[in-house]
């Protein structure tokens, strides 16, 4: 078992933090939302089999985020699914009509929502100011009380209300949600 701990709010010391990492919770805290956050800097969470021992502390839906976008990397998406649910392009492509859709790059992902690889989550849409980015969100995921995150940053974890998430915190920063079914098998 791991030595990680649930711990409420932000770090008290903030030093040594990325200054991105450091917004989130700002924007947590200005917001009112009550969350808890659990450090792993020797194990970041690049993975889903990384998360594992993260998930057990935290106790919430931990998603995995994908970055994607059409062929012409005109239409951009985060789409946050299960982690346990296998990503199959052409499930999704027919719900939101559009085809040929695949990773966009890290250059895309870092310009848009200030996070590279890995460590993408729906907080990264605070920094997407001109809503090129659209949410998309498997059903599956709104069902558990809590949602795990990245604070932008994949050596600290966050577990949020979902319904604030889903709530407060996308309606402050202006995005909408399109909820999608994913099978996934």
């Amino acid at each position: 078992m791991s030595d990680y701990k649930l711990e409420k709010g932000r770090p008290a010391d903030c030093s040594g933090r990325l200054e991105k990492e450091i917004r989130c919770y700002d924007m947590l805290d200005k917001l009112g939302m009550e969350y808890w956050r659990t450090d792993h800097p020797d194990a970041a969470a690049f993975t889903m089999e990384a998360c594992r021992d993260i998930d057990a502390v935290l106790e919430a839906t931990v998603c995995k985020n994908l970055f994607l976008t059409n062929r012409q990397h005109t239409d951009f998406y985060l789409l946050m699914m299960p982690g346990d649910k296998v990503f199959k392009t052409k499930e999704l492509s027919s719900q939101i009509g559009s085809s040929r859709l695949s990773f966009a790059s890290a250059e895309e992902m870092e310009e848009m929502l200030d996070c590279s690889p890995g460590s993408s989550s729906i907080l990264g849409l605070m920094n997407d100011k001109e809503n090129r980015v659209q949410l998309l969100v498997d059903e599956d995921v709104l069902k558990g009380e809590f949602l795990g995150c990245h604070p932008c940053i994949n050596t600290s974890s966050l577990k949020l209300r979902t319904e604030e998430a889903f709530g407060i915190f996308l309606k402050t920063v202006k995005h909408d949600i399109t909820v999608v079914k994913l099978v996934g098998e």
